[in-house]
């Protein structure tokens, strides 16, 4: 009896939520297509209205963690190829009816009788209504069969593209499993701690006494238990506390480590943008730093991220290419270089999900040629005796391992040191006395550091 009560009371609460769920169904829709059609959701996200956009977040990131599977299923129950439109929203049903939503399970039929309805409801969809509860209804009668049938698919298996998953295996073969499901956990919301405002004790203290626990990882993070609103924080606005990766994290240490960085020193941050790299050197140094990126747009969130931390006067921001040295350098050489350079972004694919779907595999060499790029422009800039930071977000090796192999050949006077090398997703394993691993792990991330000797 009290089994069948709680299974009605569950019922009734989907049911008084079912006109919710249609309109988050048909927004998430839009999202999905147009990931689909090579727009990201940084771009398509703002556009839902404010009260619907943390549910449709949600939901997208749950149906293209689950793409592969979900792009399978629905090309097996249609007999032709739906129009975009109704193919997203299939999508989105299938996935939410083979992997349950995070911290959120819809019963099956509300998860038909809402898709249905939220086709009704758009004014494009309204004739295709009929076809999208066939087919919802046919995977729920043969979901066991089409399971079996799309099994054979990589895509539908591992939850990313065909030449992602070889490419995976084949740079990480001890590990690609591994890269690949971690890739579909969402991560931690980890802070990174102004040690200028406040010690990380303190702070974590603060957070405690809010009701958020938090575990320490790296010299100046905090992991938080549960993730939230950036402005629920405690002296978010005050510029006590950044979201930053522990991976990212990272690169402050490596390239300041060991020496005593004063107002003498000059520091370049190539490729800045949106300034956390660049805020965390400040933090930690009193050198003088160059931060640079060519997109003016986001060249201005490097002076956003910094007011509110209280650096502003502490950096110059410039918008110029790094790699166009002859536009913006002053001939005078820098002491240490931070290049977190442009690439796929294949290392935090679990924040977000949508760069697997909107990078092909083309992608890959014609990054590493803006990464050598960049590179090679920027070696000459370094004087004898200083440091040279190369990061990217990737695993994909070309843009890491097989970069630096490749640059050290170019350069006979580039010295490589002991550095954290490719970083995997989760809890991967990251060399030697770099296996950090803090609770959620971290992002995929590469970390190489080229000194030049003294003259």
């Amino acid at each position: 009896m009290t089994s069948s009560v709680s299974a009605a009371s569950a019922d009734a609460s989907a049911r008084r939520s079912a006109p919710g769920l249609s309109l988050l169904l048909q927004h998430t829709a839009d999202a999905v297509r147009a990931v689909l059609q090579g727009r990201s959701l940084a771009e398509g996200l703002p556009e839902v209205p404010a009260a619907l956009r943390p549910g449709v977040q949600a939901l997208t990131f749950h149906a293209l963690r689950h793409l592969g599977l979900a792009r399978a299923l629905v090309s097996h129950l249609a007999d032709r190829s739906p129009e975009p439109a109704v193919q997203a929203l299939l999508i989105v049903a299938v996935s939410l009816l083979v992997a349950p939503a995070d911290g959120v399970r819809y019963a099956p039929h509300t998860v038909v009788n809402q898709a249905v309805e939220a086709a009704r409801q758009h004014r494009r969809l309204q004739r295709q209504a009929g076809f999208i509860n066939a087919c919802l209804r046919r995977l729920l009668r043969e979901q066991t069969d089409l399971m079996a049938e799309v099994a054979h698919d990589p895509q539908a298996r591992h939850h990313h593209p065909a030449w992602w998953v070889e490419r995976v295996r084949r740079d990480h073969p001890q590990d690609w499993e591994s890269v690949l499901q971690a890739s579909q956990q969402p991560g931690p919301m980890t802070l990174r701690v102004n040690r200028r405002r406040i010690d990380r004790s303190a702070y974590a203290r603060r957070l405690s006494e809010a009701g958020m626990a938090s575990l320490p990882t790296g010299d100046d993070g905090l992991v938080l238990a549960q993730p939230c609103a950036v402005e629920g924080l405690p002296g978010w606005s005050e510029g006590l506390v950044s979201v930053q990766d522990a991976a990212a994290q990272m690169a402050a240490g490596l390239l300041l480590d060991g020496q005593d960085w004063g107002p003498q020193h000059r520091v370049l941050d190539a490729c800045a943008a949106p300034g956390g790299k660049t805020a965390h050197l400040l933090e930690r140094a009193d050198a003088q730093v160059l931060a640079l990126d060519a997109d003016a747009a986001r060249a201005r969130r490097i002076d956003d991220t910094l007011q509110r931390l209280g650096l502003q006067d502490r950096a110059e921001v410039k918008v110029a290419d790094a790699a166009d040295t002859a536009a913006w350098w002053d001939g005078r050489p820098f002491d240490a270089i931070l290049l977190d350079a442009p690439c796929t972004a294949s290392g935090i694919v679990r924040r977000h999900p949508d760069v697997r779907w909107l990078r092909r595999e083309s992608d890959v060499a014609a990054l590493a040629v803006q990464q050598r790029r960049l590179l090679d422009a920027l070696w000459p800039l370094l004087k004898p005796g200083g440091r040279l930071l190369y990061a990217t977000c990737s695993v994909f090796r070309a843009e890491g391992e097989d970069q630096m192999q490749a640059f050290v050949a170019r350069h006979t006077d580039a010295r490589r040191q002991p550095s954290a090398g490719h970083l995997l997703p989760g809890a991967g394993r990251p060399a030697g006395q770099f296996n950090d691993n803090p609770p959620g792990g971290h992002d995929g991330f590469f970390y190489a550091r080229l000194d030049k000797p003294a003259a």
